[in-house]
């Protein structure tokens, strides 16, 4: 069976998000949940950080696109840390790499 745990901490920059496990249809809406929760202010940066994920399918694409939206809404922007190969590719394939700031871990977003 697959697990998602999702954790959260302040950095200087903003808000990181910690996930870890299978971002798919069953746990996607848990991710979009924690990041609602989150209160951004302008300016600040919501890092995303990949670097425990396994496995990404559409729907948490999705929850990824909804926790940018939620990002711009309140004025801050949002970055990508350690994101897997096999979902960097899809990102790519799909052109999500231009409009995502990537970056190779979350201690350099």
């Amino acid at each position: 069976m697959s697990s998602l745990t999702i954790t959260d901490r302040d950095a200087a920059a903003g808000p990181v998000v910690e996930v870890t496990g299978d971002l798919d249809y069953t746990h996607a809406a848990a991710l979009r949940r924690q990041v609602e929760r989150l209160t951004l202010r302008p300016g600040q940066c919501l890092v995303i950080d990949l670097a425990g994920l396994r496995f990404c399918d559409s729907s948490g694409i999705t929850a990824l696109l909804a926790a940018r939206q939620h990002a711009l809404a309140a004025g801050a922007d949002i970055a990508l840390a350690a994101v897997p190969a096999n979902t960097l590719r899809i990102l790519t394939v799909i052109g999500l790499d231009r409009i995502f700031t990537l970056h190779p871990a979350a201690s350099t977003a």
